[in-house]
């Protein structure tokens, strides 16, 4: 099964970012993936202080993922892409799946915020999982999956094989000018990632912006933690890797006794 992970460039625009989405996926698409994913809140775009991001109002949300609805259909791959988003009176930091059909399949909210992010978004209070072609999968949104490790076992206690990242951790102004994955005086990171993926003995997909100043790469991460691939850093562009899901065993997430920690 091929994957997919996007590093795009910050959208100028929430149409700048549905161009960037559609051209990503056109590659990922001809490289014969089944699923890409996107960096977080990438429609309309992360918000720091260094970025402006598109003030939307839930209709032109709406009308964004239904654009993203027809682009996998038109390219016959499923998406993940993260996006703002109103629901039941709360200001949410989400990622949509759309299937390779076009079908809105639900998303998963960013329930574990970042302290500065408070201001920002409200949590969410609910996990799932999705399955494309088969294959069960989780989502866990930037700080969920560097600093909360319960969030991914949570999936992979329930049958994910994969979990994918949508992450901004990243700077157009200053910053670590980093160039290996995984290299030890990287931020930590990449390690929070790897140790993602071997806590679980699942796969680990991470995407991120294509920034000047990234902390780290996007990369899908095997189930013993060993980086398949990643995208050079500060480069645009997709990293399709081709992974083994009989190695994807979630061994070590079943071997979990939560009655220990009760």
């Amino acid at each position: 099964m091929k994957i997919a992970v996007a590093s795009p460039p910050y959208p100028k625009s929430l149409r700048d970012g549905i161009d960037q989405v559609e051209k990503l996926v056109k590659e990922a698409a001809a490289q014969q993936a089944v699923i890409i994913c996107f960096p977080e809140s990438y429609l309309p775009g992360y918000p720091i202080p260094e970025y402006s991001p598109e003030k939307c109002t839930q209709e032109e949300l709406q009308s964004a993922l239904n654009q993203v609805c027809a682009i996998a259909k038109a390219n016959n791959i499923a998406i993940i892409i993260p996006m703002d988003w109103h629901d039941g009176g709360k200001f949410l930091n989400v990622a949509h799946v759309v299937s390779a059909n076009g079908e809105s399949l639900g998303y998963q909210s960013k329930n574990q915020l970042d302290p500065s992010e408070d201001p920002i978004w409200q949590p969410g209070t609910e996990r799932r999982l999705f399955e494309v072609n088969g294959v069960k999968f989780g989502i866990t949104i930037c700080h969920e999956g560097f600093r909360y490790p319960e969030a991914t076992r949570w999936a992979a206690m329930r049958g994910a094989q994969i979990v994918f990242h949508p992450n901004f951790s990243a700077s157009e102004t200053a910053g670590p000018a980093l160039t290996e994955w995984g290299h030890k005086d990287n931020p930590y990171y990449e390690k929070a990632q790897m140790l993602r993926a071997m806590e679980n003995t699942i796969y680990f997909a991470t995407s991120n912006y294509a920034s000047q100043y990234p902390e780290s790469a996007s990369a899908v991460i095997a189930p013993d933690g060993h980086c398949l691939a990643y995208q050079p850093y500060r480069q645009p562009g997709v990293t399709v890797v081709d992974i083994d899901l009989s190695r994807a065993t979630q061994l070590l997430a079943k071997r979990y006794k939560a009655s220990l920690y009760h």
